[in-house]
């Protein structure tokens, strides 16, 4: 009685259609009774779906959004392999897959194991990663063909998995190939979804689907390296250990002070801050007696001059200006005597030279002519 009343639905119906408005199916087949569809019924593909028609295992026509009278005319492919010569009038058989075309969004992937990689900055590494992607079937007929099979119903869910998987290779080897310091890769997430997507599109095309679009949302370091990194920042903003230290003192001590509480209270309070105090003096004195130590220490004693002379025709020296001065009293070193020292362009006479002139002070003028 059953299989009559499906047989009887079956001769009635004449419209071939898909109305289920469901957002995760990808592909849905037409029930029928034994697929039987009768010559001359109208197929309605809506908008966002395309139909295929398949034949005994064999994908044969497909239909894109509109409405069809379903004969020979309509049915090239499937008449061939029916052998329809000149058209037919009794019922085919034939499975009818409803596919949906629309984009998928919002789709999540993510790394399940970390990925190790050889930081410039941290050395190894183990990263964290997650985003979501797109896709859109772009040939049904191959994605009956690779995919669906015999199957009732394909959810976008029974294509993800695999398509994760892909993404998460993929996404390792762009990773490493990029060489970015863990601590840049967010100034690049746009780039990698990029280089991901280019380098994955030919692999899920051949089941018939293309990846529109892949975001990288995030990508993390382990927790003990990210605690690592935040007590990092907090050296690099407190600056000065000391000078944070003091304030830090100064502020127990000024919140002690305006304790309200009396009693027990107030006596602890006081005790806080006076103890807080004498630390805090401490600190003060030890600081005060180190600046006192380094302004007792005299400072170094200051590097003399070293002239060289021109005697007979030869360099000697160096000498200091007390050298220079007796040289000079016993004549060996006139004004005219030739003198140089690091950092004067050339040889000039000691009399021309402001710190030589000093070594002719005592000696007494040549004679006047008489």
């Amino acid at each position: 009685m059953e299989n009559f009343i499906k047989k009887l639905k079956g001769e009635l119906i004449d419209i071939v259609e898909w109305l289920e408005d469901s957002r995760s199916t990808l592909v849905y087949r037409f029930v029928r009774h034994q697929n039987e569809i009768k010559n001359g019924a109208r197929l309605v593909v809506r908008e966002g779906q395309a139909a295929v028609f398949v034949n005994e295992g064999q994908t044969a026509d497909v239909f894109t959004p509109g409405t069809y009278t379903l004969d020979t005319a309509n049915l090239p492919i499937l008449s061939t392999l029916r052998g329809w010569k000149h058209g037919f009038n009794s019922p085919f058989k034939a499975e009818v897959y409803f596919v949906n075309t629309r984009q998928f969004t919002d789709l999540k992937w993510g790394t399940m194991n970390p990925i190790m990689l050889r930081d410039p900055e941290f050395g190894p590494v183990r990263l964290r990663a997650f985003g979501t992607y797109a896709i859109r079937v772009i040939d049904p007929g191959l994605l009956i063909k690779e995919i669906v099979g015999t199957s009732h119903r394909l959810s976008v869910e029974g294509l993800t998995d695999q398509l994760r998987n892909f993404i998460v290779s993929r996404f390792a080897q762009s990773l490493g190939e990029s060489q970015i310091p863990a601590l840049d890769l967010a100034a690049n997430y746009m780039q990698l979804g990029g280089v991901i997507v280019q380098y994955i599109r030919p692999e899920i095309n051949a089941y018939g689907v293309d990846l529109t679009t892949l975001l990288v949302e995030n990508i993390s370091l382990p927790p003990e390296v990210e605690q690592a990194l935040d007590t990092r920042t907090k050296m690099g903003v407190i600056g000065d250990l000391n000078r944070y230290t003091q304030f830090q003192s100064a502020q127990a001590l000024r919140d002690a002070a305006q304790n309200p509480s009396g009693g027990a209270g107030l006596g602890l309070g006081a005790g806080l801050g006076a103890g807080m105090g004498f630390n805090m003096a401490q600190q003060i004195g030890a600081q005060n007696q180190a600046a006192m130590q380094q302004a007792a220490t005299p400072p170094p004693i200051p590097q003399t001059a070293a002239f060289f002379v021109a005697l007979n025709g030869q360099q000697v020296g160096p000498f200091d200006l007390t050298t220079l001065a007796a040289m000079a009293q016993r004549a060996e070193l006139t004004r005219e005597s030739l003198v140089w020292k690091q950092g004067m362009p050339a040889w000039s006479p000691a009399g021309s030279v402001p710190e030589c002139a000093a070594a002719f002070a005592a000696v007494p003028p040549p004679l006047p002519p008489q």
